[in-house]
């Protein structure tokens, strides 16, 4: 219940002006370190005995100078607390439904020494009151505890989940590990799961926070595993070959190319002549040069926008990743919706249809449905495990294929 608490009282916080002269003398109290907050009664760092604490939840169209105002906290205070928070925290960010406290000194004037603002159960923000005003971040102390799941699809893998007692957001977490190796869109009946995980807490509360330490799914009479280990100082997940389950993406969607427009949230367009978002990657290449899928996939539509992409084409490669080939002058030869492509399978021409000033290809990458700079992403095949690591993978994986099979 305290959580919650926090998070409104530290909204509130924010937004009231604050009634205290620059004048007026400090307490002679300061945040307690790590070690400190076991030898007294804290919270967020601050010792209990030396203030009246109330917590509240900020309510919808609360900002941090409302809540601060309600205790007597000025504007300007208010603002000075915002120049403070510069590159820690946005106050403008303070959102309805989290939890606050305000520290009151334990006088008659009952002044606000700390307001906190909780950005969610782990995470929170300080604003220290006092003299010159400053704003730091501190967390919550958690715990990791390994758990173990397994269930059997019926409707869906997130159903599947909150029947075995494991958070719906878990199958999130091996959709994404293993994306490029099942189709998530496409589970059946009695495909099963089994997974050994670790989830934090904070204050006994469970949150959305998973370590896959091992995971099996058993899908069209196969069944796939995903364990984790480390080479080259670098942790990804193996199949118990010690293939990378990471699937390989292609640097670029065509082959010779030059970037004319790179992805930004504001370009000036040259035909609408205003600065607008650009969510992609723009390739400037003669028109008719052939344009590749990135990656296997499902081609999810093919159309024509006439005020914007012109020809276009969208592959789903797997549950994770989108694609969008735009302004094409034509599109191959039999290309339908609903066909899978391959890996550098042609998909259609460079062109300059839609609005567009010149032949070129306008690239688009959507991760989980948002838009993501495709320069980013990753592109080529991480290696398997090598021989110099085959013996000690091979040991790790036997292990954990055990404890899988045993729960």
């Amino acid at each position: 219940m305290a959580l919650p608490l926090f998070t409104v009282l530290a909204l509130t916080l924010i937004f009231l002006p604050v009634g205290r002269g620059d004048g007026e003398p400090l307490d002679e109290v300061a945040l307690t370190d790590s070690a400190e907050v076991n030898e007294l009664a804290c919270q967020y760092g601050i010792p209990l005995e030396h203030y009246d604490v109330r917590y509240g939840i900020v309510q919808p169209r609360q900002s941090l100078g409302t809540l601060l105002g309600e205790h007597g906290v000025s504007v300007g205070t208010v603002h000075r607390l915002g120049e403070k928070a510069r590159g820690v925290f946005d106050v403008r960010r303070i959102r309805a439904g989290q939890a606050y406290a305000v520290f009151l000194s334990k006088d008659s004037l009952a002044c606000p020494r700390f307001f906190v603002y909780e950005e969610d159960p782990k995470n929170y923000v300080v604003f220290d009151l006092r003299g010159e005003l400053s704003v730091g971040r501190g967390q919550n102390p958690s715990e990791w505890r390994e758990q173990t799941a397994v269930g059997r699809v019926e409707s869906s893998l997130w159903v599947a989940m909150r029947q075995c007692g494991a958070s719906p957001q878990l199958a999130i977490t091996l959709s994404h590990i293993f994306g490029w190796t099942i189709d998530f869109f496409g589970l059946q009946k009695q495909d099963e799961f089994r997974v050994i995980y670790e989830q934090e807490y904070v204050s006994g509360k469970a949150l959305d926070h998973f370590r896959v330490r091992a995971a099996s799914f058993r899908a069209s009479d196969s069944t796939y595993y995903a364990i984790p280990f480390v080479q080259d100082g670098e942790e990804l997940y193996y199949n118990e070959h010690g293939n990378s389950l990471e699937g390989a993406f292609l640097k670029a969607p065509l082959d010779f190319y030059r970037i004319s427009s790179r992805f930004t949230n504001s370009r000036y367009h040259p035909v609408l002549k205003r600065y607008r978002a650009h969510h992609g990657v723009d390739y400037a290449a003669p028109a008719g040069t052939p344009v590749y899928a990135i990656g296997s996939g499902k081609v999810i539509a093919k159309a024509y926008q006439a005020g914007g992409g012109g020809n276009y084409v969208k592959i789903r490669h797997n549950s994770t990743y989108t694609t969008t080939y735009m302004h094409l002058s034509r599109f191959a030869r039999g290309l339908k919706v609903g066909a899978t492509v391959k890996q550098k399978e042609v998909i259609g021409y460079v062109g300059s249809t839609g609005l567009s000033t010149g032949p070129h290809l306008d690239f688009r990458v959507y991760e989980n449905g948002r838009p993501v700079n495709p320069l980013t992403i990753k592109s080529q095949p991480k290696k398997p495990i090598s021989e110099a690591n085959r013996t000690a993978f091979r040991h790790v994986c036997d292990s954990l294929v055990q404890r899988l099979r045993g729960i």
